[in-house]
């Protein structure tokens, strides 16, 4: 009769990682800082003011339906408000880093 000899099985690792690694989870960081996300507001609130001055030339009024949309705010300035947020201000939110010394590693 044959012996039958048991066999432990090992958790393989992966190539290049330590035990202490594995157990303390991956390593990153947000490459957003705070003054990324204050851009972030200050575009939102930038965008809020865009919409409220486009809203001045609404109207439930028929019979001045068409005078009010004679309204400069609402025709010209609004829109240039919105298009300086959605393509100078949030872009710049996004690509704002701050000048540091490069880390000698």
């Amino acid at each position: 009769m044959a012996k039958k000899t048991a066999t432990v099985r090992r958790r393989r690792q992966p190539v290049g990682r330590s035990k202490t690694t594995l157990r303390s989870g991956p390593s990153w960081h947000l490459p957003l800082d705070r003054k990324n996300f204050i851009f972030f507001g200050a575009s939102l609130a930038v965008i809020i003011i865009g919409f409220a001055l486009m809203a001045t030339g609404i109207t439930d009024d028929p019979a001045k339906h068409q005078e009010t949309w004679n309204n400069p705010v609402a025709i010209a300035i609004a829109p240039i408000v919105l298009v300086i947020a959605y393509c100078v201000l949030i872009p710049l939110a996004i690509m704002k880093k701050d000048k540091q010394e490069p880390s000698e590693e």
